[in-house]
């Protein structure tokens, strides 16, 4: 029982840090489709993070919801929450390539599923 509720707490903590940070990413890219990008001449660290920004344009007297329904759109198609997903508990070097082989196998899939979608046409 007390693990039950331990989970749901977990569980709702992680949707609620989940939603958090999707609405500053949203906010992030609201503010900064507008400002010119900033050129930085700080000497960078030696270590790279690779972060990759998801950008959307807004039109002007769009809805919101539309402008949020293309943001989600555009985080799944980066991969960054599955990414986060795959790093939340650790992943030994085995459980990796099984997880990177099962990956390539359902994309090779698509593929082919696309390819023979094209030839119908």
């Amino acid at each position: 029982n007390y693990l039950k509720k331990t989970r749901r707490k977990r569980s709702k903590m992680f949707r609620f840090t989940l939603l958090i940070a999707l609405c500053v990413a949203l906010l992030t890219a609201t503010t900064s489709a507008f400002a010119p990008p900033a050129i930085s001449t700080a000497r960078t660290s030696t270590t790279q993070v690779d972060i990759a920004r998801v950008v959307i344009g807004v039109g002007e007297g769009e809805p919101v919801e539309s402008i949020i329904r293309r943001f989600k759109r555009e985080v799944n198609k980066s991969g960054h929450l599955m990414d986060l997903r795959h790093k939340r508990h650790f992943e030994n070097s085995q459980q990796r390539k099984k997880r990177k082989i099962v990956q390539a196998r359902n994309i090779k899939r698509l593929e082919r599923m696309n390819k023979r979608r094209m030839n119908r046409t």
